[in-house]
């Protein structure tokens, strides 16, 4: 019972520390001067990104046998997966029922007399309804994906070949992160010329201040950050008692479980940012964080591990593929809405019904 009430207790810590940085970082892409899906696919998904390479550094660099050290390479392949599918699927199911909410609303207030007509009456139905994000903003997240996939598939392709300088490949996981670093910030730089600037919600450390102070954003930052990485590495624990409690194998509860767990600090970041009418930024920092799993931990795996994919891994990292695919043709078509973001969800559903077989 204490694990099921620690599970809970920690989804709690993360969704209101999460809040406290999503809230916390916006300012301070405000003060590095970086474009608002900067602070997206850059400061959020790294903030957010960063306790989980650490776990993955310590995995590969201290494990005492090469089976320890191949918990890195399940977690390096795992995180794609439940960001491509999970974190996205939950966006793009946060996003249908906020329509359907301003429909309702809008049906209401329709049937209200004096209401019905007059300046307003005829308002455009939402975006949602339609198409996800203004066109620009739909084109810079397809290239996030159109960066995203190559690496990964050259990820997936080293795990099944053996040579004698691929640990060395490891530090061009590590080069391609910083290429798309550098290329978020740069094409951030114009973007608050391009509209008007939005304003922030109050410092939670400093809620009367209309401009906090920098230190102020810094340790709020920082000091969420660490209550995410302690309760994100409670959770998995919870998960790991409790994963056996309800039957499930050791193997299935760290491919199907584990995953969730440690991108729940993303999809909470998602969650909060499209409550708040932020879209784009839930979504920029779905794709910033896969771009990070896709090299950071890769690079840490290559170099301290045999980095060789069994069955399973090669599963997850087909089920990866399809999933990014599939969002990067609908988004170059124009065709993203919440019901198909939603979709996305469903091929982590068909990579568990395929994983059944393999490790039976």
């Amino acid at each position: 019972m204490i694990h099921f009430v620690l599970l809970i207790v920690c989804a709690v810590a993360i969704y209101l520390s999460c809040e406290w940085f999503v809230n916390a970082v916006e300012w301070l892409g405000e003060r590095l001067n970086v474009g608002k899906m900067a602070v997206g696919t850059i400061l959020a998904a790294f903030g957010t990104a960063l306790p989980e390479s650490v776990v993955t550094l310590v995995a590969v660099t201290t494990g005492a046998t090469a089976e320890d050290k191949d918990i890195g390479v399940g977690a390096a392949m795992g995180g794609p997966l439940a960001l491509a599918t999970v974190a996205y699927g939950v966006t793009g199911t946060m996003l249908w029922f906020k329509h359907r909410k301003a429909l309702r609303h809008r049906t209401e207030r329709a049937t209200v007399p004096g209401l019905e007509s007059g300046p307003g009456a005829a308002v455009t139905p939402p975006r949602t309804a339609r198409t996800l994000g203004e066109a620009k903003d739909i084109k810079r997240l397809a290239k996030d994906q159109q960066w995203f996939l190559p690496i990964f598939i050259v990820k997936v392709a080293l795990g099944l070949v053996a040579f004698a300088f691929k640990p060395a490949l490891g530090l061009l996981f590590f080069a391609a992160y910083a290429v798309y670093f550098w290329r978020e910030i740069r094409s951030g730089q114009g973007e608050e010329a391009e509209g008007g600037e939005e304003a922030l919600e109050p410092l939670k450390f400093q809620p009367k201040a209309a401009s906090p102070a920098t230190w102020a954003v810094v340790v709020q930052t920082l000091a969420t950050l660490v209550v995410i990485f302690f309760a994100s590495q409670l959770f998995v624990k919870q998960l790991d008692a409790i994963g056996p409690m309800l039957g499930l194998s050791t193997a299935v509860t760290a491919l199907l479980l584990s995953p969730i767990a440690t991108e729940l600090p993303e999809i909470m970041n998602a969650v909060i940012w499209v409550r708040q009418g932020k879209t784009k930024l839930a979504l920029a920092n779905i794709s910033g964080a896969m771009m990070i799993q896709a090299t950071v931990p890769s690079g840490l795996g290559l170099l301290f591990t045999r980095w060789h994919f069994d069955g399973a891994l090669l599963w997850s990292g087909l089920i990866t593929m399809a999933a990014i695919v599939y969002l990067l043709v609908t988004m170059r078509a124009h065709k993203l809405t919440p019901a198909r973001l939603a979709a996305a969800a469903g091929f982590y559903v068909l990579f568990a019904a395929g994983l059944i077989p393999i490790l039976a």
